[in-house]
């Protein structure tokens, strides 16, 4: 029950981070929308940034959870996987109506200048996203589906951050196509052809 209760509030605080940021989101307003008591909050949490960072690890299991089933699908080659994540993405945007982006890119823009456990914390958490590629990237070239040339771990660097600008352009824009330009442009560089 008590596990029960730190992930509706941390479930709960995300989505809300998600639409709003950060700053922007108070720990009454979670609360309340989770049907919590105030007291709950600093039984599971310290203050507000350790309630931030335990956000963090939750977007990032979200994340890993979402891919899941395209990175386990044995029948498809590393750059179907790839293809399949970025397909994924562009769907779930076109269906958010160009909304919200990636929470990790969103706190990273808001708060990775200015407290430097949020830029520990959130670092890692990109890490987490550019291994997703990186290990995708090897398979590709180890298969002789990609350039062999390709430094995969720089490669899945620029994958996430030209991901991070494209979901800026697309929210500014109210267009999923800089997420297609993107896909089109990466698959393209890490061909083998």
């Amino acid at each position: 029950m008590k596990q029960d209760t730190k992930h509706k509030i941390i479930e709960t605080g995300a989505r809300i981070i998600h639409h709003k940021g950060y700053h922007h989101t108070g720990i009454q307003e979670v609360l309340t929308a989770a049907g919590v008591p105030k007291g709950s909050f600093y039984f599971y949490f310290k203050n507000k940034e350790d309630f931030g960072l335990h956000v963090i690890d939750f977007f990032n299991q979200m994340y890993l959870g979402m891919i899941d089933p395209i990175l386990k699908n044995e029948a498809l080659t590393a750059i179907e996987q790839l293809e399949g994540i970025f397909d994924f993405y562009i769907s779930l945007f076109k269906e958010l109506d160009f909304q919200c982006g990636c929470p990790i890119g969103n706190l990273s823009q808001e708060m990775g200048d200015l407290n430097p456990v949020f830029s520990d914390k959130l670092t890692q958490s990109v890490e987490v996203m550019a291994a997703v590629y990186r290990d995708l990237l090897e398979k590709a070239v180890s298969s002789g589906q990609a350039d062999d040339r390709i430094n995969t771990s720089q490669a899945a660097e620029f994958i996430v951050t030209s991901w991070h600008e494209a979901l800026i352009k697309m929210k500014i824009n109210r267009s999923i196509d800089p997420l297609k330009l993107h896909k089109r442009f990466i698959l393209k560089l890490i061909s083998a052809a």
